[in-house]
């Protein structure tokens, strides 16, 4: 089982140990700077208003007002964003290590620290409407994020699957596999009925019963999918994406207003507890975290054959797909911050909480099962395109 856990490892080990050291560590810095606006966002969300007096003299901040809180949250963003999107413009299409656009992505860093100053600087002194603008488009933009995750959740789960079925692992992955899709099974019913039990004690839960019942639904209709004699996709598959579903689901009703009283587990407060701080905290990492691993994630969206090998001479992952992951991800923690409702005054220490938020997540749920669920029946439907 150790040698089957070392495979599933074994694609990212390639990259990091392949890159070189300068171009790993650059993944981190690169990591470290989105971390470090994050906290930006959420310092200047919450404890701004304090400081009204010293955004006065920025052009863009009518009074101080247009710069604090959620408006404060989008400009951050937007500057977030403009400095990997044109980290995205002027590195994409790099390919070998000798071309001089892998030295800027890799080193140049007191140029480029100065660069996203400036650039983090700069949607301060924009008008108001700017912004707004900007965060009408950063709710698409977010959506793109999760999307592009979403993909390459089911890519690595099906490389995993694809990994312990080879020919050199399949005999001894054999037992590990078992494990694993009971495990997954297990897991997911089991959330399914700590969900009915946590977030609907009462019939009255009306919404939260139709959530998690559609969830079972789309679990049982998945698994018996990949069980079809024509389809045989495998149960390990379907075993992970139940427990990406349930952790979609129970995501979305934890994000559900204070107000609700179906709710019966600890939620963000805003009082500062430990449990909410704690909660903050996980949130902004996994933000973070999501971000870098699905930002190094290239081969599964390249055109590329997958049968071409990888030389000394190539890059370690795509650079110019890394930089716009993070470019869309500077739109999806904006989105977080605000609880997708650009209008609505979010709780100190809280990260999407609120009705927008919910539903975004039920939709990206819904959405999940409807692309993995394609993903097994397409090259059913249309035979004649190529789905490998």
């Amino acid at each position: 089982m150790k040698s089957c856990v070392k495979g599933c490892l074994s694609r990212t080990a390639f990259r990091q140990s392949c890159g070189g050291p300068h171009r790993l560590v650059a993944r981190y810095i690169y990591g470290f700077i989105f971390l470090l606006t994050n906290v930006s966002a959420w310092v200047i969300r919450d404890y701004s208003h304090n400081a009204l007096d010293q955004f006065h003299y920025l052009k863009g901040c009518e009074g101080g007002q247009d710069c604090l809180g959620s408006e404060g949250v989008l400009r951050l963003s937007m500057g977030c964003f403009i400095f990997f999107f044109v980290m995205f413009l002027t590195t994409v299409g790099t390919e070998r290590i000798s071309d001089p656009r892998d030295s800027w992505h890799s080193g140049w860093w007191p140029v480029k620290t100065l660069l996203w100053i400036v650039i983090m600087v700069t949607p301060f002194f924009v008008p108001p409407t700017v912004i707004h603008f900007y965060g009408e488009a950063a709710r698409f933009g977010a959506g793109i994020f999760l999307l592009i995750q979403l993909l390459s959740v089911i890519n690595f789960m099906y490389w995993w699957n694809e990994d312990w079925l080879s020919e050199k692992k399949a005999r001894r992955c054999r037992i590990p596999m078992v494990i694993t899709t009971a495990g997954s099974f297990a897991a997911a019913f089991g959330g399914i009925v700590l969900m009915y039990m946590w977030f609907a004690p009462k019939i009255t839960c009306s919404l939260n019963i139709v959530f998690i019942t559609a969830t079972l639904i789309m679990i049982q209709l998945m698994t018996s999918i990949s069980l079809h004699s024509k389809v045989n996709a495998g149960l390990m598959t379907s075993g992970l994406m139940a427990i990406y579903l349930v952790f979609l689901c129970w995501s979305a009703i934890m994000s559900e207003p204070l107000s609700m009283t179906c709710n019966t587990r600890p939620r963000q407060t805003g009082k500062g507890d430990w449990m909410t701080i704690a909660s903050f905290a996980i949130a902004v990492l996994a933000i973070v975290v999501a971000t870098m691993t699905t930002g190094t994630d290239s081969e599964c969206f390249s055109f590329q054959s997958k049968e071409k090998t990888k030389t000394d001479e190539d890059v370690p992952y795509g650079y110019g797909f890394f930089h716009l992951v993070f470019a869309m991800g500077a739109m999806y923690f904006a989105m977080l911050f605000v609880g997708w409702n650009l209008h609505q005054t979010m709780h100190k220490w809280s990260v999407d909480v609120g009705w927008a938020s919910v539903w975004v997540k039920i939709a990206n749920e819904w959405i999940a099962a409807v692309v993995y669920i394609w993903t097994m029946v397409g090259p059913f439907i249309l035979r004649n395109r190529d789905f490998s």
